[in-house]
């Protein structure tokens, strides 16, 4: 990996005290930015700014000393480039667009956004003004659409060149043809594109409207009232229903469940489907009924609006009681705008709205995208312009400057101006809409929609393919597949057994209980206490499954059948225990997979709060568990735990579940763990090592001392409570590993590998926990079995950034797992160095990213590498980054339609995509490449014939073909023929599915390149001379002959070259050629004006055309068999 890394030569060893300073900088600056300004001034080593030093790129730097730096001017090199070169390139648009952002900046100058202090119920009292709650996802309004649409259309060099020429039209002195020759092409383009951009527009503003019309019951002093989304107001008190999305960021006041708690859906924030457990305000919960929040005076004070969706800080204040009641309010208080409500009825007040709100903060706007092949048209048109305007002055300077010459010059450019053909764009955007009709009825890829018709080549030309994991490569379905208790496995097919002994134990249990309430405790004390003792199979199976059962954080959800709703549903759920009717609702699928396998052996969750925990057996009976504490799941512990009391036997039991790395330091000493859980993990699945303590009263209380006592400390509180939950984790008897699969989307494997086969890069970009990223990482084979994977390290600080790069570095061909907080870091500091090493390797992951920074990825690696990317994703979280990257897809999936309708092209399976790229991409980019190049040949060859006319007769400013000839040479006589090409191909796509390295050469853009346009020149340039110059010597008496001989040899030619330039015959190609003929043969009796119908059906005027039509094809035609015998291109040999 490093190979293509410059190196930087060590410094010598006088540098190394400077560096060891700057080593002790990083240790001392810590990651504030005021740290990093305040100790810069310290450094004695003036040059050796932070902002320009770069990673050490030396390895030898690396062995010799850690923390030697190298310091590279990076930043003033570059400013030194920036002359005249750089400004006649790139200079004059930064400057322009810079200017332009100034003037908006000015007209649409942002407010400051400031913490606010939220009445509740009364929206008046609010200090400032806030935006409405509407969404708008609208380009364009009334007024801005048709300057909008213009200035899309004309900022093109070709469109702005048509408007050029058709406008001089209108002077007198310059006209050369009719103005409909000049006018209706483009008013046609102009036609056609608004007419598609207002269709957009409108189904656009249609579901913006239907979002912002849906009603929602605002609490009044008066009661309920309905108030549609968009007029909600900061401080209003909403109730939101189940399944009703959340129209604003709210607090959590009150809800119908008499926990306090509700579980509400992200899917469409943070692309989890997993629901979220969240709380109530204990103040507010606790008011007898719903009006009563009005008979209180409270406020919540809230921090000012951010992006981050992981994070609140606010407090709710009760002024009317005596003293003051202050809550402090986190993440878990708040319901943010465009989840839903999973679970109750839940009341909020209003914080944020409109724009301000995390989902629209978290938003980017949609961008206008352009297809790398249109630029590259762009910048070829503007090399035929440049060359116009010298075979212009040429003419005007052969003919020595006489009359007014400037006028003559202008007319040359005129009747030049067909070089640069405006048939191009009416081709190309009617190619583009055939590419897209042909996806959408393909019958291999069903239910593919192409929302943006002008970017189809774009799936031709991709390097970098970024996806989500949850609901895109996954179908987030979580099955449990292996227990393992040391010296036993029980796999799918053996799970009977387990029920077996599960039921043989509680029955066992149910007899002793039943013969003497306490005679099972002295027993079960001491096996706890003497771990020695082995125990029988059946003991071990039911103390995993009761571990497994208890330590979790799944809370069942029963649905009311009797259709009641608000409070009385879950009181009278609570009585219910039906199996029919519960679900499991939790944070992580992987927990309700192993609560739902423990229902299916016999032990069954039935009913869960804050504090306790009922599971019934195989038999029926209830047993009920006290929750005293519960240890949820952090990324840093990747563990969670949970002691509870059986309430039938007051025993009291820690147990606890984590990941293998967390998990093996803290169980008893064992020879299989390590060992088993590699074996999983290569099957691809999610592991989980789970064990207990038993734990005496006295023991409890001490540890619950300590334990509240750190809870309360106001400094390193988080340090405090780990130190005494880990004093717990010593010893504790393993009991058994669990493997639960995630369900991979059908054919995931072969696609992904298909994309890597084809030169594809793949970035698996997501919001999901590190391991689970990693696993599926795995079994999706985006990273092979051969290949080491590198997890960054959790970095905070531009020194550990340094040194964790630099570890990076040295390893080769591995798969990279980094985090969002890491990735940030890294960003902030090192972009460039980062970039450059993350592009190097096979695979990426990205677990734990935002929105936004999903499509900031997207948008560095379009800079850094000025390769095409290609974004997919199927949440509501994947839209910046679908419309961030060049060619969005969206998938339809269970996470709804918003990822599919923002997207550029929308497929109902990943496994579609294989499909999309190969064939369809394929053949997009190499018809448009092969159409664009055909239509500027016909442009150029009529050019040249223009020009040497000219030339003979004395450099005269005189149209060779006028009026009719003009329209129906671009129209009718050539236009079918020439547009068949959409339907070639050069290998069929069962081929191209089966050789996806065929896909390579197309990122080399080699269809379409300065070297192929060159190619077609130099033809266009030896067919116009040839048929002009023929036709000259050919002709014997009048001048109209001449026309009439080089006009049809010119239309025979062109028939000729589209039968060269076509690799598959279509049955449609071989109508529209004969079509063609057909209609230009038919056109000559009625084209007196121009041509001798007497001369034109003599034996004379058909040998001479057809001597000129063989000597400008035949020689082409030899080269192109030539060419396909001795060197012939790739897909060439796999044809034959």
């Amino acid at each position: 990996m490093a190979d293509q890394i410059p190196l930087y030569p060590v410094r010598s060893a006088a540098a190394a005290a400077a560096n060891r300073k700057r080593a002790v900088y990083y240790s001392a600056a810590g990651p504030g930015p005021g740290a990093d300004r305040h100790s810069r001034y310290q450094l004695e080593d003036e040059s050796a700014h932070l902002d320009e030093m770069p990673l050490m790129m030396s390895e030898e730097g690396f062995e010799n000393e850690e923390s030697d730096y190298h310091t590279l001017p990076r930043a003033r090199i570059m400013q030194r480039k920036r002359g005249l070169e750089w400004f006649v390139c790139d200079g004059w648009k930064f400057l322009c667009t810079s200017c332009c952002d100034w003037l908006v900046n000015i007209c649409q100058r942002k407010k400051e956004l400031k913490a606010r202090t939220v009445w509740l119920g009364c929206p008046e009292k609010c200090e400032e003004k806030h935006p409405r709650n509407s969404i708008k996802n609208q380009k364009y309004n009334v007024f801005t659409f048709i300057p909008g649409v213009l200035y899309e259309q004309f900022k093109f060099f070709l469109n702005l060149y048509f408007l050029v020429i058709s406008c001089s039209q209108f002077v007198p002195a310059l006209k050369i043809g009719y103005l409909y020759t000049y006018w209706a092409p483009l008013g046609f383009v102009l036609a056609v594109t608004m007419t598609r951009e207002a269709i957009d527009e409108f189904r656009r503003f249609q579901r913006d409207k239907e979002v912002n019309s849906q009603l929602y019951s605002k609490l009044t002093v008066r009661g309920k009232v309905q108030v549609k989304s968009s007029d909600i107001q900061v401080g209003d008190l909403i109730i939101v229903e189940k399944n009703q999305r959340i129209p604003s960021d709210m607090v959590f006041l009150r809800t119908s469940d008499k926990a306090g708690s509700c579980f509400i859906r992200t899917d469409q924030l943070d692309g989890e489907t997993d629901w979220k457990l969240k709380v109530a305000v204990s103040c507010t919960q606790r008011l007898p009924a719903l009006g009563d929040l009005f008979s209180i005076s409270a406020y919540v004070y809230a921090q000012k609006p951010q992006m981050d969706i992981h994070s609140f800080e606010g407090t709710f204040t009760r002024e009317d009681s005596d003293p003051p009641v202050h809550e402090s309010l986190s993440i878990e208080n708040t319901l943010w705008a465009s989840t839903v409500v999973a679970s109750g009825t839940v009341i909020g007040v209003v914080i944020y709205t409109g724009k301000e709100t995390r989902s629209v903060m978290n938003t980017s706007n949609p961008k206008n995208k352009v297809g790398l092949l249109d630029l590259e048209l762009n910048r070829l048109t503007k090399a035929l312009f440049l060359a116009l305007v010298a075979l212009s002055v040429v003419m005007v300077t052969l003919q020595g400057f006489v009359g007014p010459w400037y006028r003559n010059l202008f007319r040359f450019l005129l009747l030049f101006s067909y070089i640069i053909p405006i048939s191009l764009r009416v081709n190309l955007d009617m190619g583009k809409a055939v590419y897209g009709w042909m996806m959408m009825k393909d019958e291999n890829i069903p239910g593919t929609v192409v929302r943006t018709s002008t970017i189809p080549e774009e799936l031709g030309r991709l390097v970098y393919l970024l996806t989500d994991k949850t609901g895109t490569l996954t179908q987030n379905e979580m099955v449990f597949k292996r227990l393992h208790l040391g010296t036993v496995s029980y796999g799918a097919d053996t799970m009977d057994e387990i029920q077996s002994h599960v039921r043989d134990s509680y029955s066992q249990m149910q007899s002793q209980a039943g013969g003497n309430n306490t005679g099972s405790t002295p027993p079960r004390k001491a096996q706890s206490s003497a771990p020695k003792v082995r125990k029988s199979v059946s003991s071990r199976i039911h103390e995993a499954v009761k571990a497994i059962v208890l330590c979790h954080n799944v809370t069942p959800v029963y649905e009311s059948r009797a259709g009641v709703t608000g409070e009385t549903e879950f009181a009278e759920a609570d009585q219910d225990f039906s199996d029919e009717n519960r679900t499991y609702q939790a944070s992580s699928p992987d927990e309700v997979a192993l609560v739902q396998w423990t229902e299916s052996v016999g032990l069954t969750l039935v009913s869960r709060d804050l504090t306790s925990m009922q599971l019934k057996t195989p038999s029926g009976q209830v047993l009920s568990f006290c929750i005293l504490q519960l240890f949820p799941f952090t990324s840093e512990s990747k563990r969670m735990g949970i002691i509870v009391r059986d309430e039938s036997t007051a025993e009291i039991t820690f147990y606890m579940k984590g990941a293998d790395v967390a998990m093996s330091p803290i169980v008893q000493y064992n020879d299989w763990l390590e060992e088993e859980c590699g074996n999983m993990a290569r099957e691809g699945l999610r592991t989980l090592v789970v064990a207990k303590k038993a734990l005496t009263e006295e023991q409890y209380q001490d540890f619950e001392s300590r334990y509240t006592q750190a809870k309360l400390s106001m400094h390193d509180r988080s340090l405090k409570v780990a130190a005494v939950v880990e004093s717990l984790e010593r010893e504790m008897e393993l009991l058994c590993l669990t493997g639960v699969e995630d369900q991979l989307q059908a054919d995931v494997r072969p696609t992904l590998e298909m994309l890597r086969n084809a030169g594809i890069k793949i970035w698996m970009l997501t919001g999901d926990k590190l391991e689970t990223a990693t696993c599926i990482a795995k079994s999706s084979h985006l990273v092979s079995r051969t290949q080491d994977i590198h997890i960054f390290r959790q970095v905070t600080n531009r020194g550990e950034a340094h040194l964790e790069l630099n570890a990076f570095r040295r390893k080769h061909d591995c798969a990279l797992v980094i985090s969002g907080d890491s990735l940030e870091v890294c960003l902030k500091y090192y972009e460039h160095e980062f970039v450059e090493l993350a592009c190097q390797c096979p695979a990426v992951v990205c677990c734990r990213c935002s929105p936004t920074q999903k499509a900031h990825i997207v948008t560095l690696l379009q800079q850094h590498t000025g390769r095409r990317t290609c974004a997919i994703g199927d949440g509501g979280n994947d839209v910046s980054m679908i419309q961030a990257a060049d060619c969005g897809i969206g998938i339809e999936g269970k996470e709804g339609k918003q990822a599919s309708l923002a997207a550029d092209f929308s497929i109902r399976q990943f496994r579609h995509i294989g499909r999309l790229l190969m064939v369809h991409g394929r053949n997009s980019y190499k018809r448009s490449a092969a159409l664009g190049q055909f239509v500027m040949h016909r442009g150029l060859i009529i050019s040249t014939m223009q020009a040497v006319f000219s030339s003979v007769f004395y450099f005269a400013s005189v149209p060779l073909y006028q009026g009719f000839l003009m329209v129906g040479y671009a129209t009718i006589y050539t236009m079918f023929p020439v547009f068949s090409l959409v339907l070639d191909q050069d290998v069929k796509p069962e081929m191209a599915m089966l050789y996806p390295e065929l896909y390579k050469d197309l990122t080399k853009g080699r269809s379409l390149s300065f070297k192929t346009f060159l190619i077609w020149v130099l033809i266009s340039i030896y067919q116009g001379g040839i048929l002009m110059y023929g036709a000259l010597v050919l002709f014997e008496s009048e001048f109209v002959h001449v026309v009439a001989i080089s006009f049809t040899a010119l239309i025979l030619t062109e028939l000729l070259m589209v039968a060269l330039t076509v690799r598959t015959w279509h049955w449609l190609m071989v109508v529209a050629e004969f079509l063609s003929l057909g209609c230009y043969v038919s056109s000559l009796a009625f084209l007196n004006e121009y041509f001798d119908v007497a001369f034109i059906t003599t034996v004379a005027f058909l040998w001479k055309v057809s001597a000129i039509t063989v000597v400008s094809c035949l020689p082409l035609y030899v080269l192109k068999y030539l060419r396909r015998k001795l060197s012939p291109p790739s897909y060439c040999k796999l044809a034959s």
